[in-house]
């Protein structure tokens, strides 16, 4: 049996909209949707089944809702539920280690809310073996969606077309309306360090919606001391630029060759990762970025640049494990 798309459930608005985002998503990958509620088994004495019974019908309560808003998202969506033995990070990452992709809300720099507190999250994002999409409070359906004014490219980059792009989407995608089109994936390319799963959820998610793919690589010229082997160590900028989209369109190549029906543009911009992406997504309907796991630091840690999108970007972000 396929893997279902799970969702975390706290009671919170940003869970809810996370559960409608998961719902549509589940119905876009035609898997079966599974709601999580995470009970906090911090009492444990015999005197306190009182409180665990509360607890209890609490989340069911918490799911119940959930299930009424997955209903209302996507009618015919498949469903089931299940609440989860504690403590937090460990039940969800479980969770996330059957899951086609793990759903969680999230309140960007004002935390996380309810059992997804800042800590809790992140240490899922750290640990989780699956993707995991943080959706925002106040996600909408629509918010996926091209408006009449939509198809711009990002401000201040130089971009191109790689060879191999679909026809999905094209030139009159600006004057789409609301029901006719998806804004663009953005996913995030480490030239340095490709990874082939990161690349491959991006153009997956575009196929399902039927979507552009926005490639975006962000690159800081570096000065004679910051030189190493393999290095752009060409003179002028706008060479350097070349260089890194003729390196950004190889990367890509096999994977238009793979799904010839993706629109894909390829851009490279001069500027820190962090912010390229943030500008990137502002007009997107999700964001892929990648984390590397393994990392020996105790703690959780999703590197600088995931942690900084996920506090900063409004569209849901997917972060995608990478081995």
């Amino acid at each position: 049996m396929r893997s279902p798309v799970v969702a975390g459930v706290d009671g919170s608005a940003e869970s809810l909209a996370a559960v409608a985002w998961a719902a549509r998503e589940a119905v876009r990958r035609d898997l079966p949707l599974h709601l999580v509620h995470v009970l906090d088994r911090r009492t444990r004495r015999r005197e306190d089944e009182i409180t665990r019974a509360a607890q209890r019908r609490l989340g069911r309560s918490h799911l119940t809702r959930a299930e009424q808003r997955a209903r209302a998202e996507c009618p015919d969506v498949r469903l089931s539920d299940e609440q989860l033995e504690g403590p937090a990070v460990t039940a969800l990452v479980k969770a996330a280690d059957q899951a086609d992709t793990l759903v969680l809300g999230s309140r960007g720099l004002s935390g996380f809310t309810g059992f997804l507190v800042g800590s809790v999250a992140l240490g899922v994002v750290a640990r989780a073996t699956r993707p995991v999409v943080l959706v925002r409070a106040g996600e909408r359906a629509e918010d996926e969606r091209l408006l009449p004014a939509d198809g711009g490219d990002v401000e201040g980059t130089d971009e191109r077309q790689p060879v191999g792009r679909g026809g999905v989407g094209g030139d009159d995608r600006g004057g789409a309306s609301a029901g006719t089109g998806y804004r663009d994936v953005v996913v995030a390319v480490d030239l340095g360090d490709a990874c082939d799963e990161v690349i491959e959820f991006a153009f997956e998610a575009a196929r399902l919606r039927h979507a552009r793919l926005r490639a975006v690589h962000a690159w800081c010229a570096a000065g004679p001391m910051g030189l190493g082997p393999g290095d752009i160590a060409l003179v002028d900028r706008p060479r350097q630029g070349e260089e890194w989209q003729g390196f950004l369109d190889a990367v890509l190549r096999t994977w238009c060759d793979k799904y010839p029906d993706v629109e894909v543009l390829a851009t490279v911009v001069e500027d820190r990762p962090r912010t390229a992406l943030v500008r990137a997504a502002s007009g997107a309907s999700l964001l892929v970025v990648g984390h590397r796991l393994g990392d020996p630091t105790p703690g959780p840690r999703t590197g600088p640049v995931t942690h900084a999108v996920i506090h900063h970007v409004g569209c849901p972000v997917a972060v995608v494990p990478v081995l």
